[in-house]
């Protein structure tokens, strides 16, 4: 049976980076992970990858997935990304962040950049307003329209 640590671990990871479904298999175990049922709780599925007998599914109690910022306000307009890569807050792991919760930016604000293709690529705001909230962490995979930061307009 898998262990309930790791089991968060998958679930929490899958809330992060916004996926509806996850498999893993190594040599002892299966695992399938789906979100998206009634409530939105992930369902898990676990198999032995040996010939034993089946046992039925296994359906997790359901895990309370940590609210998203975005439910708080969603009346502010968001920047969304422009292309799918790695989201970086800063130039450098030694250098400041662009922006923070608070930031006033303009149009022309460097706000973030977006790594594809070994290529950084820089986000300007295009809009002027104050940074609500930054919606990813910096290192974490994006995908394209993605909401990256919420903006109080100006």
């Amino acid at each position: 049976m898998i262990d309930i640590r790791k089991l968060k671990e998958l679930v929490r990871l899958m809330v992060e980076n916004d996926l509806s479904e996850l498999d893993l298999k190594d040599k002892e175990e299966t695992v399938t992970v789906k979100r998206g049922g009634a409530a939105g709780a992930p369902i898990v599925y676990a198999a032995p990858t040996h010939a034993a007998p089946v046992a039925p599914a296994l359906a997790a109690a359901p895990i309370a997935a940590p609210v998203a910022p975005v439910a708080a306000a969603p009346e502010l307009p968001v920047i969304e990304s422009p292309m799918v890569g790695t989201f970086y807050l800063s130039a450098g792991p030694d250098k400041p962040p662009f922006v923070s919760v608070g930031s006033t930016v303009g149009p022309d604000t460097t706000v973030c950049l977006i790594e594809a293709m070994k290529i950084f690529n820089e986000i300007k705001a295009e809009t002027a307003g104050t940074v609500e909230a930054v919606l990813v962490k910096s290192g974490q995979p994006i995908e394209f329209g993605q909401p990256l930061f919420r903006i109080r307009p100006a």
